[in-house]
């Protein structure tokens, strides 16, 4: 029997977990090692966050669900590995700490065939001073939406916020990036307009001032370097798409912008021309930059050997071009196709946690030497398509050996859609509907756009926010698996 041990709950290792333990059956072991007690469909976090749906109704608890589909659960958090076994055993192992199942604290050493890190991010708030952990621990100075608490939290401080305004009290909302080497852009880009949508159904709209800071150069980079998308039969730049939904809601933007330190009330900030300034708010969600989640690697010897397994950034290396260097040599074929860890061949990351080989957009950084660009994507749609992969390529080197064919899901050849709500309502809400093809641009195959405008289109309107609501209730059915949920796609 081989052991197949899945680092991560979220999208990614859940998909790979979930399809490993119905392709293996009961002849092979999968176990799920994720320091959460429950799964959060985290795109509707931002419904959390404005009070339009509960932490209830986003989340459900993993351990009948992993029970069900006959999957060893183990409520921890991975502290390091061992790829190579220790001097009294050449077996593979991972070190975890248990968080709950009333072994809080208890460390185990679990034995791997194959390990999937599918951990997704750390959130670094500590990265800006005083941008908080998004539930007001550290100075409530900032709230967050990246969680299922946090954004209960923050929709506490919206309805205050919203309260001050129905009593004459003008309030400033800043919303958007935490650092300069932010990503998730989306989330905070679909909060906003959330945000105006509920300020103008309490009739408190005009009390309000509301401002976008990121750090991308331009409107609609969402750190994929912008894209050109047919609407209404025409092709446009993201970059128009997103500045008439900004100006036609009355909101300001400021971009290209680093967040250095936030106080209460007060953000400081430095712009790509190297200018630095002061933003004043009164309620502020601020997206906190990305890191791996920390984990150690250790040698037979006991040697750290850390440096070859993952990146700087503490993300998992793989598959990818890491030599690549300036932003003109760049190519699609950068990118990693099966995940597999280039030094140890039964190690694989899926989703955030797959180191990438370069930035998606162009690299930019101030006159002071201050890096302010959007770093790459790899939430939604792409971890699921990658964890689903990566199942399938465990599998196959279960039960056919080494010599099986890899399945590959490169971001260079993968499409995506992503429906971004501007307001929730049956008859009112409205969203932005955008598909991308490919994730990764490739300006050889696709002079002058890097993707194909034939399968890369945008609209908005009444019908996107019903895809949205739609997609919210399938993709929880889906990772319940409930009947038929293999049959609705990643």
């Amino acid at each position: 029997m081989a052991r197949l041990v899945v680092l991560g709950g979220g999208v990614a290792g859940h998909t790979t977990a979930t399809f490993a333990a119905k392709w293996l059956g009961s002849a092979h072991e999968v176990v799920v090692v994720t320091p959460n007690a429950k799964w959060n469909w985290i795109p509707s976090n931002i419904w959390v966050g404005v009070g339009e749906m509960t932490k209830e109704e986003v989340t459900f608890d993993l351990a009948p669900v992993y029970a069900k589909a006959g999957i060893t659960y183990k409520q921890a958090k991975a502290v390091s590995l061992n790829p190579e076994g220790n001097e009294s055993s050449d077996k593979s192992f991972v070190s975890i700490e248990y968080t709950g199942q009333d072994k809080t604290g208890t460390i185990e050493n679990l034995e791997y065939d194959y390990i999937v890190n599918a951990t997704g991010p750390k959130l670094n708030f500590d990265a800006t001073p005083g941008l908080g952990d998004g539930k007001g621990q550290m100075g409530n100075h900032t709230v967050s939406v990246c969680t299922a608490d946090h954004a209960v939290h923050a929709s506490h401080k919206l309805q205050e916020a919203i309260e001050k305004m129905k009593g004459g009290t003008r309030q400033k909302f800043l919303i958007g990036t935490g650092h300069g080497m932010c990503t998730c852009q989306g989330a905070a880009f679909e909060y906003i307009f959330n945000i105006e949508n509920e300020l103008r159904k309490a009739g408190v709209r005009d009390m309000a001032d509301i401002k976008w800071i990121s750090n991308e150069s331009f409107l609609g980079d969402f750190g994929m370097g912008g894209i050109h998308m047919k609407v209404g039969g025409y092709v446009v730049s993201s970059k128009l798409f997103a500045e008439s939904l900004y100006a036609e809601r009355n909101i300001e933007w400021l971009i290209g912008a680093h967040t250095s330190k936030v106080e209460n009330g007060k953000v400081e900030y430095e712009l790509l021309d190297g200018s630095k300034g002061e933003e004043e708010f009164d309620f502020a969600m601020l997206i906190p930059p990305f890191a791996g989640v920390g984990i150690k690697a250790f040698a037979k010897d006991g040697s750290d050997i850390t440096g070859t397994v993952f990146a700087p950034n503490g993300f998992m290396k793989v598959d990818a071009n890491y030599g690549a260097g300036a932003y003109e040599n760049w190519k699609a074929s950068d990118w990693p196709r099966t995940y597999q860890n280039p030094t140890y061949s039964n190690m694989f990351a899926a989703g955030i946690a797959f180191a990438p080989p370069h930035l998606i957009s162009k690299p930019m950084s101030s006159p002071n030497g201050t890096p302010i660009n959007p770093t790459p994507p790899r939430t939604g749609m792409p971890s699921g398509i990658i964890g689903k992969a990566v199942a399938h390529s465990v599998c196959d080197l279960i039960t056919k050996g080494d010599s099986a064919h890899l399945h590959e899901a490169s971001m260079a050849e993968m499409g995506a859609a992503c429906v971004a709500s501007a307001g929730k309502g049956v008859f009112s809400g409205t969203a932005a509907a955008m598909t991308v093809y490919p994730v990764v641009p490739d300006f050889e195959t696709f002079p002058g756009t890097g993707r194909d405008t034939d399968y890369t289109f945008g609209e908005i309107g009444l019908a996107g926010h019903w895809i949205k609501h739609i997609l919210h209730f399938l993709f929880i059915y889906k990772a319940k698996l409930n009947p038929g949920w293999t049959l609705i796609p990643e």
